[in-house]
């Protein structure tokens, strides 16, 4: 959970009162919040001969966007402790939009930008600090060090609109960095903080890219280097009055939220409080435009009778109401339903996404310590194993009992290893694919257990022969007709590597499980018969001629076959692929789900 640090005697004072150290951190308790330390419980250090001032270090949830500065803690407390009301955020109509040109080739880096105007703020050290404080907050928190979103902010007085978002060749691209004097171009900037210990963790982002991401005003000076540094020409100070801000990411959702954040916060601090100037976002190429950023309420809603029964207390609708108001929602009763709350989920609350937040918010309110403590009553439960797992558990326990050895390989492989490594086709329908793999070795969720086993009997190939071991866990296969559009299935298989195939070995065992099973061995033409038998079949990863089929009919219902799983001696080729030439092997893999 990220920290922030916030000035005690300014907390204090906005929160109208004074606590001692006990009685916040209580308060923060309450709040669902963390009072982490007390800087004024030990001693100040002294910075350039200045005593620093006491400091409250303050834990928040990693959702909470908004309580990231000093503004949203002092605020959230406030309408929690019933000192304030939730501020009416609202968009000013100004006679002429700024806008923002978005260029197409944007689309190659960082395709979506957004942004506001703050008109008529007024700065202090303090609240400088704390402007700056919270986009680093959000730079390393929801954006990821600047990988999804980054933020720029402007003196706007110092550039002047129409402002356009391009990207551009690096040599195309000339400027003053922050707090620099000499102008350079983008490779020259890339080459000049390299070695900067805060710059240079961000220079991956973009350095590689044919073009860089850039902002420009109306005389193409160049406004920021999303997502970099800004320009020293458009940098804020202390004396700063109105103040452009830009966001530029590759997450659509991500970006507004960021901007919506940065306006609501420090709205606060306009001539006219809590209103934000808005900006025009003019996109040709695609014949968009819209206006941003968009501040208005979302509308859900949540049932009382699952906020009371999750909770276990008895609110009216309308007590729920006024319980919500201290967190920062707008509930009324539904008209068309006394269960139902209808809510107004602020701007500044993205974390609110289901029923379940609400419910969560609504029992804060009412107070934890609140609730009265009662003992389970028809609720109560014994617990008992999972059937699956039971099933799986006596599987291991035998297998192991007959001298075989468990592994436990990862369940995400390489596409070859899935496939081409054991001589099998993709058909696009059948393995969960990962979009973004990070390696070559992890790039689909496995559809069989194979990979996993023989990639260990590689890495133990010095050991003595016979190497026999196995695994019982999950693979999983895409199914679109599903809510998740996928399921898992629990396989057993095992893997006997030697000089000899072992198909004997692999035979037998299969037998001797399913007898621990009680499984009854019988034959093809058992029609109505329950019990298993096998059936030579040609399949592409064993042997011509030396595989087979497992077949199940079970006792619920003995006139429907089920083809189980398979077992046979494996193709050499499969074997060269996974680097065992020189012994020979026999594997069996069996979906133990249908014995539950």
């Amino acid at each position: 959970m990220p920290t922030v640090a916030v000035d005690k005697e300014d907390l204090y004072a906005a929160l109208g009162r004074t606590y001692s150290t006990e009685e916040f951190d209580e308060l923060c308790f309450e709040f669902g919040i963390e009072l982490d330390e007390d800087t004024s419980q030990s001693e100040l250090p002294i910075v350039n001969g200045v005593q620093e001032r006491a400091q409250l270090k303050i834990e928040i949830p990693a959702n909470r966007y908004d309580m990231l500065c000093f503004e949203g803690i002092a605020r959230a407390l406030n309408i929690f402790l019933g000192r304030a009301s939730l501020p009416n955020y609202r968009l000013t109509k100004p006679e002429k939009l700024q806008q923002l040109i978005v260029k197409p080739e944007t689309t190659q880096i960082r395709q979506y930008i957004s942004g506001a105007i703050l008109r008529g703020i007024n700065f202090t050290p303090r609240r400088y600090e704390s402007f700056i404080g919270l986009q680093d907050k959000l730079h390393n928190n929801l954006c990821r060090n600047r990988t999804l979103v980054s933020m720029g902010t402007h003196d706007i007085d110092t550039i002047e609109g129409p402002f356009s978002y391009e990207a551009l060749r690096p040599e195309e691209i000339r400027f003053a960095p922050l707090n620099q004097t000499k102008e350079m171009n983008g490779k020259e900037l890339m080459e000049y903080y390299d070695s900067d210990k805060h710059l240079g963790r961000f220079l991956h982002i973009i350095r590689d890219s044919p073009v860089y991401p850039v902002v420009l005003d109306a005389k193409r000076r160049v406004c920021s280097l999303p997502p970099i540094i800004n320009s020293e020409r458009s940098k804020i100070t202390l004396d700063t009055k109105n103040v452009l801000i830009e966001v530029t990411a590759i997450d659509k959702t991500k970006v507004e939220i960021v901007v919506n954040q940065l306006v609501a916060m420090f709205s606060e601090y306009c001539d006219d409080r809590f209103t934000i100037e808005p900006i025009e976002i003019i996109s040709p190429h695609n014949g968009e435009s819209r206006i941003a950023p968009d501040i208005s309420p979302r509308s859900t809603t949540a049932e009382v009778s699952y906020i009371n029964g999750c909770c276990g207390f008895k609110q009216t609708p309308e007590e729920l109401t006024k319980l919500l108001s201290k967190m920062s929602l707008t509930a009324t009763v539904s008209p068309q339903n006394s269960d139902t709350l209808d809510v107004l989920v602020p701007c500044t609350r993205p974390d609110i996404l289901h029923q379940c937040d609400i419910m969560e918010d609504a029992g804060i309110a009412y107070g934890f310590n609140n609730l009265d403590r009662t003992f389970p009553g028809e609720s109560g439960t014994i617990g008992d194993p999972f059937s699956l797992n039971k099933v799986s558990d006596i599987v291991r326990r035998e297998v192991a009992m007959a001298g075989w050895v468990e592994v436990l390989p990862l369940i995400l492989c390489s596409h070859d290893e899935n496939y081409k490594f054991l001589r099998r086709v993709d058909d696009n329908q059948t393995a969960v694919k990962l979009a973004n793999p990070k390696t070559l070795e992890y790039q689909v969720v496995r559809t069989s257990l194979l990979p996993g086993i023989l990639k260990t009997v590689r890495e133990n190939r010095k050991h003595s022969l016979p190497i026999k071991v196995f695994e019982v866990s999950d693979v999983a296969f895409k199914n679109e007709k599903l809510e998740r559009k996928s399921y898992n299935e629990r396989h057993w298989a095992g893997v006997y590597a030697g000089k000899t195939s072992g198909f004997e070995i692999v035979h037998g065992l299969l037998d001797r499980i399913m007898q621990m099973l009680r499984v009854q061995w019988i034959k093809e033409s058992d029609v109505g018969v329950p019990g298993y038998f096998i059936k030579q079949q040609d399949d592409d990863t064993f042997f011509p001629g030396r595989a087979a089929a497992v077949y199940y009919r079970t006792k619920h219902d003995p006139s429907t076959t089920v083809k189980i799983g398979s077992f046979g001696i494996l193709h050499p080729e499969v074997l060269e692929h996974f680097e065992l030439p020189s012994v020979v092997a026999s594997a069996l893999e069996i979906n133990i789900e249908y014995f539950v």
